[in-house]
């Protein structure tokens, strides 16, 4: 976490920004980290993302996502303020394994990870679950609520699933609503803030 510089303008960050905070929006391909950036973000987005190929068709597993036609080849990039002025920079990982060696750099400076998952798919979340795990970031998982997932799964069964641990935060969010996605990263924020507790200033 890092200060807004002094005399910041409200053109490039809030007047009232305090602290800045980088957080990773991870998850498999096509699980929604695009939607929920642009949901949420009070600036218009940066988005990397190119249309489906043929060429494609063997990296990317198009399973339980046939309507999608675009994907992220870099790095989706957003902004939203929080009350106290804690701004938080958004940037949204593709999920695919051969952009592995991007996660370092995305990595760096990030103080935790909002983990998508899509409860028709759960095993595809795990790589992006080891990727995080690996760099030591907290995380909360968010299962984004897709019109045709699966109701029947309880909480416990999922959390199993997964394998997640007790404190691990776990909500359902619709990646395309602002107030559910920001819950989703509000419960993110409360996992860092309990692991680090403010010092008095």
């Amino acid at each position: 976490m890092v200060s807004a510089p002094s005399g910041s303008s409200g053109v490039h960050l809030p007047d009232t920004a305090g602290d800045l905070v980088k957080i990773l929006v991870a998850g498999p391909f096509g699980v929604g980290k695009t939607t929920l950036i642009d949901s949420v973000s009070e600036i218009r987005p940066l988005h990397t993302e190119e249309r489906l190929t043929e060429a494609s068709a063997p990296t990317d597993d198009l399973d339980g996502v046939r309507e999608k036609t675009t994907t992220t080849v870099a790095v989706d990039f957003g902004r939203i303020s929080l009350p106290d002025g804690v701004v938080l920079y958004l940037f949204g990982a593709p999920g695919q394994a051969r952009f592995r060696p991007l996660w370092d750099d995305l990595a760096h400076g990030a103080l935790g990870a909002l983990v998508l998952v899509d409860s028709r798919r759960v095993d595809a979340s795990f790589d992006a679950l080891e990727l995080v795990e690996e760099t030591g970031l907290p995380y909360a998982v968010a299962f984004n609520a897709f019109p045709d997932a699966p109701r029947h799964h309880t909480p416990a069964q999922l959390r199993a699933a997964l394998d997640l641990e007790p404190a691990t935060p776990m909500v359902t969010c619709d990646a395309r609503d602002a107030a559910s996605s920001l819950g989703a990263l509000l419960a993110l924020v409360q996992r860092l803030v309990d692991r680090h507790p403010s010092e008095p200033r």
